[in-house]
């Protein structure tokens, strides 16, 4: 999924307009503490920014989504479904492409982020180029390399077909549309919140210990990388220039949306929950493997004029840390995977 395209201010418009319309679309209140289709605030983290008010979670809104999300009926020739770039067994990465593959098998130009914790991100992609959830799965629809559609047009394929008009019917007492098409994928996606690692357990005090290596991680962590990863959701949400390259004549990043230089080269920080996972790394996917990452903000920053100011302290590039530094990070990092995340049956492919 990535950004950008001439109408989305004219459908951003409308959305807006008729969303006012709809502040309830869940017909029923039920008990959070057994209800799986209720979204849940984890604890330690901070508070979640989604517009539950306009579309709070449903059983049956979940579960149009979750089709929705499997289905390659919403790429242009029925080849590409959202979770061919986004697979659970990898916290909902692509564990086999530096960038997407669309149809025809195109190439994108950026590696597939995560899906996880949605609901407290206040932008999207590595450039930021959407502003909320609902508006996601658009580009990835719209986009020449990747599903290769029309939004209209996935509406009148979900129109013909008798599985989603009841499906619809079931959600919302109404025909498909793409607002409640659009509802139905953020219900979903939503609800993929990943707190449930070991180290949530050990910060929660729900039994969970950490190693005295992992905690050294912690601590070096805490020291040298929490400023850009911050929060329980280890991102601060904002864009960084990281020193991959001395220019960007490739990919300008954030500069791409804001038109602004100073914003050239920056791209979004990643959260790096269950990043054990989501190989390969950065929005290019060039790197393999943690060590890699490290070896790079050890050794590989390239200085420009948008260099974070975080890797240039006194005209030293990058981050000091020793290979025994590096160890223990990467074993503190992998205690951020959520196993009860990638098998949840909940987000796996429907049965039916």
């Amino acid at each position: 999924m990535r950004t950008g395209f001439t109408f989305m201010k004219a459908f951003y418009l409308w959305f807006v307009i008729s969303s006012a319309f709809c502040f309830s679309c869940s017909e029923e209140k039920v008990d959070s503490k057994v209800n799986p289709y209720t979204f849940r605030q984890p604890a330690n983290f901070p508070q979640a920014v989604y517009t539950f008010e306009n579309n709070p979670v449903s059983q049956k809104g979940f579960e149009l989504g979750r089709a929705l999300f499997y289905d390659p009926i919403l790429s242009a020739d029925s080849s590409i479904a959202c979770a061919n770039c986004h697979q659970q067994a990898v916290a909902f990465a692509d564990p086999v492409h530096r960038f997407s593959r669309g149809v025809m098998d195109r190439s994108g130009t950026r590696n597939a982020p995560a899906i996880q914790n949605m609901a407290f991100q206040r932008v999207f992609f590595w450039d930021g180029g959407v502003k909320h959830l609902d508006f996601v799965p658009i580009n990835a629809i719209t986009s020449d390399l990747e599903m290769a559609e029309k939004v209209a047009d996935v509406v009148e394929k979900l129109q013909r077909s008798p599985s989603y008009v009841n499906k619809f019917n079931e959600a919302y007492h109404e025909q498909p549309g793409s607002q409640k098409m659009l509802y139905a994928l953020s219900q979903f996606m939503n609800l993929m919140v990943s707190a449930n690692s070991r180290y949530d357990h050990y910060v929660r005090k729900e039994g969970e210990l950490l190693t005295s290596a992992e905690l050294k991680g912690s601590q070096l962590f805490t020291a040298k990388c929490s400023s850009c990863h911050a929060t329980d959701l280890f991102t601060d949400g904002s864009f960084r220039n990281n020193g991959l390259d001395p220019s960007f004549e490739k990919d300008n990043g954030r500069e791409r949306i804001t038109e602004l230089a100073e914003d050239r080269g920056k791209f979004k920080v990643p959260s790096l929950r269950n990043v054990e996972l989501t190989s390969p790394y950065m929005h290019d996917g060039r790197f393999k493997t943690l060590q890699q990452v490290l070896d790079h903000y050890a050794a590989g920053v390239n200085n420009s004029e948008t260099l974070d100011p975080s890797l240039k302290k006194d005209e030293v590039l990058g981050i000091p840390l020793t290979e025994e530094e590096k160890a223990n990070i990467i074993l503190f990092l992998k205690t951020l995977t959520d196993r009860d995340f990638i098998r949840d049956k909940r987000f796996s492919i429907p049965n039916e």
